[in-house]
């Protein structure tokens, strides 16, 4: 193969040592599109675990159901939590869009302080389910119940890591268009956790406390 080098202008160059580098342009709108199809194959996954809970949610094996497990107080607290972490979250991209650091890191904490309630509730009702012996492998009913709001729940905890690294990155590189974008495909992230648990709700905690 040919030492040649190639400059900018597309002369030939006899400097085997010499080498001429062009930046590559990002594909605008590259990274978002590749994450929305990122968040389909995610849907395609929970669809999955709601259909294994319809089929599955009253095998209860003669053990407990959800009208005498749940505490719907305490979730319907958890959900309150979970879509005011998606508002804040929304104040977050409001500030970097007018590309206020402070107020960007300041609102992206609030919405981690507030993710990291959610799971710390969440794992609050598994341990007392456990505790009083409603565990995943107990019947069909739990099984499912445990598999849905058991990953929507890691899925939460992967974006409180996501949100935390992303905050480092802005404290040190500032609001730059790669941080914006990346900040973007999280805020996607977050708001797709919230319409799936406005699902887990209803289908699972309110229709399970039903007669």
């Amino acid at each position: 193969m040919s030492d040649i080098a190639v400059n900018h202008t597309g002369a030939a160059s006899a400097n085997p040592s010499v080498r001429f580098y062009t930046d590559h342009h990002h594909p605008e709108n590259g990274t978002l599109l590749g994450f929305w199809l990122y968040l389909m194959s995610d849907c395609l996954v929970f669809a999955c675990l709601f259909m294994a809970y319809a089929v599955l949610g009253h095998n209860y094996a003669a053990g407990p159901s959800g009208a005498t497990l749940f505490e719907l107080p305490v979730v319907a607290t958890n959900t309150a939590i979970l879509l005011v972490s998606s508002i804040t979250y929304g104040f977050a991209m409001l500030t970097m869009q007018k590309n206020n650091k402070a107020a960007t890191l300041g609102w992206l904490a609030i919405t981690g302080l507030l993710g990291a309630a959610f799971v710390t509730l969440e794992l609050k009702e598994f341990i007392q389910l456990i505790a009083e012996g409603a565990g995943p492998t107990r019947s069909g009913f739990l099984t499912s119940f445990f598999s849905l709001v058991g990953t929507h729940g890691l899925h939460v905890s992967f974006g409180i890591l996501w949100l935390v690294t992303l905050m480092v990155q802005v404290g040190k590189h500032g609001l730059s268009p790669e941080n914006k974008r990346r900040l973007m495909c999280l805020s996607m992230f977050w708001h797709f956790l919230d319409v799936v648990w406005i699902g887990v709700f209803t289908f699972v905690y309110l229709m399970g406390v039903l007669p």
